[in-house]
């Protein structure tokens, strides 16, 4: 009887529905806190049973429409890390095949009102419309103690473990951002300073859209902190410790209070490190053996505190201030050994120290309008730097004299943007801003390098530079949605003048010597991204940027950067900026078990910045380095990542990259008459590395992970660089019903990991240089506090600062 009544009322509908047997659901995710469309978040549908019908995944902007789906009552699942999953249940049929659940608000998960943050237990990556995002599970909080160490488990990313200098895509021209903003502290102590248990996402932003500023042929980096920010008082605390041959410390607390309209926070961080390095580099024709040993002390101290005023529900004013001190200590011995004369042997005492204090201040007026998403926001940026660092050289067995140097840097920055959002449609959106970035720096540099007088004295030279750099934007971008097409078209204006004068004076001679420099130039930086996406599981997209990097102050300082026996460099005060054409195409599968995303990128690269090679004139046995412009040059590679799940209990985190880059620079060397030529050199350099991050979670509080990495042979205008091989190992631990873990790991189990180099300009020469690579390191974290609202998220900025200098 059932099945005639329900045929009869089928046959009595109109013809449209009866020849349509599947149906639809469709509707949009937000983050009900933010009041922001939420992307990729999983829609499930099941049965009445729980078992998984159909699926995909939400839109850019927070919307999805699931299709093919049978007749029937069925539940849809919607379901993202960190936040409480909501099920509906429809029907399919009754004349309604086309279901509209509407808007859907997602709130944070809670395992009760002490919650104060939730982890993922695996990590994943997503690739987005202008950028990949990684979400930092418990799994990689165990590759490392801080943002530094667990940056290399990341596909395409690197760091240099010498120096601790960030590259993207084997590109160190990249951008370094926290919660988006810019920082006067150098990228390498920042990252040491901040826990890896503090990191919620890290976005790898490699073609940025004309809302950012335009610096970084590799793109941005931006890491993106938990935000502690919840009603009432919430908190967290780290301690962290490394050692293999000298010990390392971190620790850091960040805590919050918000009640009614205001929200205050605060946070201290610090990295209190031993670190021992050493190496030698041979010249083989010429039998010349260099040995170094470098041992450095370095403590850092970072302060930051801030308020959230409420002032209603439209208007919002912030403020935050950061306060890092830094003293570092590096001494460093140098052995030099003639093997065919030993009477030449000669050997360097370096101890320096140095110190900065870096401080940042921040307001921020945010204005909503009464259509969601429809916002003008005004933010002022104040940033000051002051560094000053001496060394004392002393020479055994050598000609040269004993110096000593000093250098005495000021410098502040400010940045005023004020940016307007406008959502046009339900798909479009148009936004519109205006920028001032203010640069200015200082350098006062003093050295005795010349012999004594005669009465004993040391006759200094001083040098002071002066740089200033102001720059002047205004940017629009329009984007747009069509079914399963979207858009986004955009450009950036940019008027930057630069200045700087040089003024050097010899007290012995009383000579003088002034060099000034100016450069005014006006640009466009266009960009363009389409996303086609034909099904749920399926994304393609396409972008185009045009990007600058402007020289740093290292590389234009015609102070030098660093000395040793027989190598020196020194910055080019004429050095102009290069730019980048940036095309790059990705594509994206969401597999049953997790997903799979490969792209593919090329560069036009104009007025390449590269090292250059010179032989000192005064003693021919030393190498002078500095940076010149040279030709066009072109760059492209191939990138694949991916994350699994194969069973409950084991995750899998992938990526292989890819790139290939000429190089062109020049070296001078010695002819067979021993006279000094000048050559150009021409490099193509292929590289690949490859990674694989394994997480087996054992039991509900135990975790155990193994990681390897392996980084092909590479070449550059300086050195080739034999492959490089790394497998680490560790656990996590949580208890006191998960406020608390506890991380161990092991890296570098094999000992593989070292620099090993060779070179053939302008002198045959093989090298390796080796660190503490094999460390263990220990992380105990605990979080206190309630609550489960969060307050303002603050906007992204970048910097705006081309890293340089560096020996390797």
């Amino acid at each position: 009887m059932l099945v005639l009544v329900t045929s009869t009322f089928i046959s009595a509908q109109p013809k449209s529905n009866s020849d349509v047997k599947d149906g639809s659901v469709s509707g949009r995710v937000i983050d009900a806190q933010l009041n922001q469309p939420l992307p990729y978040v999983n829609i499930v549908i099941k049965d009445l049973n729980n078992s998984i019908i159909t699926g995909g995944i939400t839109n850019d902007d927070g919307t999805f429409t699931i299709k093919n789906i049978p007749e029937g009552k069925v539940i849809v699942s919607i379901q993202f890390v960190g936040f409480e999953t909501i099920n509906k249940e429809v029907i399919i049929g009754s004349g309604n095949y086309k279901i509209d659940i509407g808007e859907v608000k997602l709130y944070e998960a809670s395992t009760g009102l002490d919650e104060v943050t939730v982890v993922a237990d695996v990590s994943s990556i997503q690739q987005r419309v202008d950028r990949k995002v990684i979400t930092i599970g418990k799994d990689l909080q165990t590759a490392g103690a801080t943002a530094s160490e667990i940056m290399n488990n990341l596909p395409s990313v690197s760091v240099d473990q010498q120096t601790g200098s960030i590259s993207l895509r084997g590109n160190q021209n990249v951008r370094v951002m926290v919660d988006g903003k810019l920082s006067n502290i150098p990228a390498d102590q920042l990252l040491k300073q901040i826990p890896s248990t503090s990191i919620k996402s890290i976005e790898l932003i490699t073609n940025p859209s004309a809302k950012y500023n335009p610096e970084g042929m590799s793109g941005i980096i931006n890491i993106v902190l938990h935000k502690n920010t919840q009603i009432g008082f919430n908190g967290n605390i780290n301690f962290g410790l490394a050692y293999e041959i000298e010990p390392k410390f971190n620790s850091s607390i960040d805590a919050n209070y918000r009640n009614g309209k205001f929200n205050f926070y605060g946070s201290y961080g610090n990295n209190i490190r031993k670190s021992a390095h050493e190496g030698e580099i041979t010249r083989t024709e010429q039998e010349i053996e260099q040995n170094f040993n470098i041992l450095s002390n370095n403590k850092s101290h970072l302060f930051k505190v801030g308020i959230d005023y409420y002032l209603d529900d439209k208007n919002t004013i912030s403020v935050f201030t950061n306060q890092n001190l830094f003293n570092g200590r590096t001494n460093v011995n140098t052995q030099i050994n003639y093997l065919n004369n030993i009477s030449l042997n000669q050997a360097q005492t370096m101890a320096g120290n140095s110190e900065n204090d870096s401080q940042q201040y921040n307001f921020n007026y945010k204005h909503n309008f009464n259509d969601e998403g429809h916002n003008i926001e005004l933010e002022v940026d104040y940033n000051t730097y002051d560094g000053f660092g001496d060394s004392d050289n002393i020479f055994f067995s050598s000609q040269r004299p004993n110096f000593r140097e000093d250098t005495d840097t000021d410098r502040s920055s400010t940045t005023i943007n004020l940016d307007y959002v406008n959502p046009l449609s339900e798909t479009a959106k148009l936004e519109l801003g205006l920028e001032a970035r203010l640069f200015d720096t200082s350098i006062y540099y003093e050295s005795d390098r010349r012999e004594r007088n005669e009465i004993g004295e040391y006759i200094p030279t001083t040098t002071q530079f002066d740089y200033m750099r102001d720059i002047y934007s205004a940017y629009a971008t329009y984007g747009r949605k069509l079914d399963k097409w979207s858009y986004q078209f955009g450009v950036r204006a940019e008027t930057v003048a630069v200045e700087s004068d040089a003024f050097k004076k010899d007290l012995a001679s009383n000579d003088e010597l002034f060099i000034p420099f100016k450069n005014d130039y006006f640009e466009l930086y266009p960009s363009a991204f389409i996303t086609y996406s034909p099904s749920e599981k399926n994304s393609y997209n396409f972008s185009y940027s045009r990007r600058i990097d402007r020289p740093g102050v290292g590389q234009v300082n015609p102070l030098p950067n660093w000395s040793t026996p027989l190598v020196s460099e020194f910055g080019n005060q004429e050095l102009r900026p290069q730019f980048t054409n940036s095309i790059e195409a990705n594509y994206t599968r969401q597999l049953e078990k997790g997903s799979i995303t490969g792209g593919v990128f090329y560069r036009i690269i104009e007025d390449e910045i590269q090292q250059a090679m010179l032989i000192d004139r005064t003693d021919t046995n030393r190498l002078i380095f500095t940076n010149l412009n040279f030709d066009n040059s072109t760059a492209y590679g191939v990138e694949l990542s991916s994350n699994y799940r194969p069973t409950k209990w084991w995750s899998i985190n992938g990526s292989f990259d890819l790139y290939s880059q000429t190089q062109k620079s020049i070296a001078e060397s010695f002819d067979t008459n021993q006279e000094i030529v000048l050559n150009t050199v021409e490099v193509d350099n292929v590289a690949w590395s490859t990674r694989i991050f394994n997480n087996f979670k054992v039991s509900k509080s135990l975790s155990l992970s193994a990681f390897g990495m392996y980084r092909s042979k590479s070449k550059n205008i300086q050195f080739d660089s034999k492959d490089m091989l790394m497998v680490n190992l560790g656990l996590r631990y949580s208890f006191m019903e998960g406020r608390a873990s506890f991380s161990l790991s092991y890296n570098d189990i094999f000992d593989t990991m070292y620099a090993e180099f060779t070179s053939e300009r302008p002198y045959a020469q093989l090298g390796r240089f080796n660190w503490e690579s094999q460390q263990v390191s220990g992380q105990l974290s605990y979080r206190f506090g309630g609550g489960k609202y969060r307050a303002k998220s603050r906007k992204q900025r970048d910097n705006d600062v081309k890293e340089g200098g560096g020996l390797f």
